[in-house]
Parts: C-alpha cells; sequence; structure tokens
C-alpha cells in the first residue's frame, strides 16, 4: 500500500501545472464552505441567543388560541389562577427547566400629558424576568438600573426607546397609563419613567415593561393572571427532549369537556427570524453541493485525462503482470491524494480566515441592533466536510480507475 502511494504521489508531480490547479479549485471549494458555514452559524447562533435571552425566553406557555390572536393581545384569553398555579406544579417537577417568569400582556395608551400614543406593555416579575431573559439588561438604558441593580418597580415603567423619543420623555417624567380590561372598564394609572427598552426582533421586541402588581391594579384583577408563563432551559441543545416533557405535563391541564387548556411554542414558533434560520441552513447546504460538484468535475477531468495520456503505460504494467486490482488502487490512491492536498490545504486558507475575520473584528447593523460576529466552526463541521471532499475523491475516480484497470494489454500498448 505505501508503494502504491508512493507511485500516485509521483505520478501527480509528473504533471505538476494541472494538479496544483485542481488542488486549488478544491481548497478554494473547502476555504468558502468552512468560512460560510462558520460565518452563517455563528450569526444564527448569536441572533437565535439576542432573541431568546433578551425578550422571547427558549419557550413559552399560553392558554390554548391565545398565540393564533397575540396581534391583538385579548385580555380574556389570559391563563386562570387555577392553570397558572397547576402550570407551576409542572414545571417545578421538570429538570430541564432553568427557570420562568409570568407575564401579563396589555395594549394601552401612555401620555406625557401633552400627547398621548399606543404602546404595548409587558407587565412581569422584575426578579423572574432577568433569569429567563438574561440580556434583558443589556437593552435598557437606565441610570437606576446602574444605580439600583434592578430595572422595575411598582409605580415605574420601561418605555420604549422610540415613544420615548417620539414623545420628549426623560427618565423621571411621570406619564400616566390607560387601559381598558377584559370587562371594558377603563382604568388609569402614573407611573414615573426610569428607563428606556432598545428594539429587538420578536413579539414583545417594542414592549415596554411595567410591574406585575401595577398591572393588577390597572387591570383590575383580583388572582394571579396571565397572559403567558416564559421558559428557560439548562441546555439549549436539550431543548426538543424538555419540550416533549413539558407537553405532556400541560396535557393534563384540562376543561370540564377533556381538551387541553395550554399550549407550548418554542421561541421558532413565535419569532420571524426562525424563518431566516432555515434559509441559513438551507443557504450552507447549497455551498456544500456546490463544492461537491467543484471535486468531483475536477477529480475526474483530471483522472480521465490521466487515463487518457497513460494509455500505453497502463498497457505496459499490465503486460509485465500488474493486476487489474493493482492499477485500480493505483489511480483510486491519486484521486484520494488529489482530494487530501485539496482538502488540507482548503481547510487551512478557511481557518485563517476564520482567525483573521476575529481579530478584524466584523461589525454590523441588524434591525437596528449594533452587533459583532465572532465566526466560529466545530471539529465535527471540518471532519465532515473532509470526509465529504475526500468520498467525492473517491467517488470521482472511480470510472477512469475501473477504466484503467479494464484495459486489454495488446489494445493498449498499440494506441497512439
Amino acid at each position: 500500500m505505501t508503494n502504491i502511494l508512493k507511485i500516485a504521489a509521483r505520478n501527480l508531480r509528473r504533471y505538476r501545472r494541472r494538479t496544483m490547479l485542481t488542488a486549488l479549485l478544491i481548497m478554494l471549494g473547502v476555504a468558502l464552505v468552512i468560512l460560510f458555514s462558520g460565518l452563517s452559524g455563528s450569526f444564527k447562533s448569536m441572533m437565535i441567543g439576542i432573541i431568546t435571552d433578551s425578550n422571547l425566553g427558549h419557550m413559552q406557555v399560553h392558554r390554548k388560541g391565545y398565540v393564533a390572536s397575540i396581534d391583538t393581545l385579548p385580555l380574556n384569553m389570559n391563563m386562570t389562577a387555577e392553570d397558572y398555579a397547576a402550570l407551576q406544579d409542572s414545571l417545578k417537577a421538570s429538570p430541564g427547566i432553568e427557570a420562568y417568569a409570568p407575564r401579563l400582556k396589555l395594549g394601552a395608551m401612555l401620555s406625557n400629558f401633552m400627547e398621548t400614543t399606543n404602546i404595548r406593555v409587558t407587565a412581569v416579575d422584575p426578579e423572574a424576568e432577568l433569569k429567563v431573559s438574561p440580556a434583558l439588561s443589556g437593552r435598557l438604558r437606565s441610570k437606576a438600573w446602574t444605580e439600583r441593580g434592578h430595572f422595575l418597580a411598582p409605580g415605574e415603567i420601561v418605555v420604549p426607546l422610540k415613544i420615548a423619543v417620539a414623545l420628549g420623555v426623560k427618565e423621571g417624567d411621570s406619564v400616566v397609563l390607560v387601559a381598558t380590561n377584559s370587562e371594558g372598564s377603563v382604568n388609569g394609572l402614573t407611573f414615573t419613567v426610569v428607563g428606556f427598552a432598545e428594539d429587538v426582533l420578536g413579539p414583545q421586541g417594542k414592549d415596554g415593561f411595567i410591574h406585575f402588581e401595577d398591572a393588577k391594579t390597572l387591570l383590575r384583577i383580583a388572582g394571579q393572571e396571565v397572559s403567558e408563563v416564559a421558559l428557560r432551559v439548562k441546555d439549549f441543545r436539550n431543548m426538543d427532549a424538555v419540550q416533549q416533557g413539558i407537553r405532556k405535563k400541560i396535557a393534563a391541564v384540562h376543561d370540564p369537556e377533556g381538551k387541553p387548556r395550554l399550549e407550548l411554542h418554542s421561541w421558532a414558533d413565535l419569532s420571524p427570524f426562525a424563518n431566516i434560520a432555515k434559509i441559513i441552513d438551507l443557504l450552507t447546504v447549497t455551498m456544500r453541493i456546490i463544492m461537491i460538484g467543484i471535486v468531483l468535475i475536477s477529480v475526474l477531468n483530471v483522472m480521465l485525462m490521466s487515463v487518457y495520456e497513460r494509455v500505453r503505460e497502463i498497457g505496459t504494467i499490465a503486460a509485465i503482470g500488474t493486476t487489474p486490482g493493482k492499477i485500480l488502487s493505483l489511480f483510486l490512491a491519486e484521486g484520494v491524494c488529489l482530494g487530501l492536498l485539496g482538502t488540507l490545504g482548503g481547510c487551512a486558507v478557511g481557518l485563517s480566515g476564520i482567525l483573521l475575520l476575529n481579530l478584524f473584528k466584523v461589525r454590523f447593523t441588524f434591525a437596528q441592533m449594533q452587533l459583532i460576529l465572532n465566526p466560529s466552526i466545530s471539529l465535527m463541521e471540518i471532519v465532515t466536510v473532509s470526509a465529504i471532499v475526500l468520498c467525492m475523491s473517491v467517488a470521482a475516480t472511480l470510472q477512469p480507475a475501473w477504466k484503467a484497470s479494464r484495459m486489454e494489454p495488446v489494445e493498449a500498448l498499440r494506441h497512439v
């Protein structure tokens, strides 16, 4: 086997220009796939992290039918106190859940006593909310957050940044929030502005925040009524398994007719970025297909030319007793060496590109967020790409190698 590899390497060196051009083409394909996989995978992971850690959570539980009409924030479809109590018991018994936070969502009118505008409000338990959405603090522009260590207390409001700019509202100003409860009763409360929330993708990416107790007063709710419960899992990679377990547990919460009252949604069910993530995955697959095409065409062309140019040589080695199996192995070894050369070079170039991108810090704006991209790629991804290239090199070499091994020595020696 060692001798076959040595002969294969020597034969590739005989046609250095063609070998180098083919290896460079394979190298380019591998490097582009590694760079694209590193950039796209890192972008997707970063965006999922921003969306889930700053507002959505990993999963959310709602009353059945709430999400279908979530744009209107229907107060008559909130979870009852009994439903929430049953859900709490299920969540506490789930080892995969790291934290959960109840939320009460409503539409209201915000006034600075001179102008009035519509606003979406999410009422939260500040301590529980920061456990579920640890990156929420990064969206807040608040002196109170820096000085007190918590972003919200009863009687305070965090206003969406765009609304604050439009109304000319500043920290410390007093504003009035007016809302209508599920029974049609209108009520208003005065709040002190303690900060501003930057936009982010997701259903509540443009919401303001008030304390849960203030929302109960504003809407005149007596019990622990909630619109949704946001969940954070301990290990994001195990979210599917945790999701199945939660679904089984909340199925036990049903109405008198035996129908389930609650439903679970993952971040992908709630965020429009999930569709972008699917497109990114599709583009990654497309890049791999293009790379496969480059490898197949390049190696197949080189090996066909090699067989055509060496017909008499093949006839000579066959005439002195070289078996068809060894001739086949010789050409297969040439294809593998060619693929290996391109793969090693492509991995080196691709990883060097990722290193340079990390050194120079790629900055860009996405949905009004200033982001720094830190591309990375896993060892498994590199191994997968390398294995694909080597397999395609072997596949492209099979037909020319088979043709060479089946040549009749007499006919090959007469070839001009």
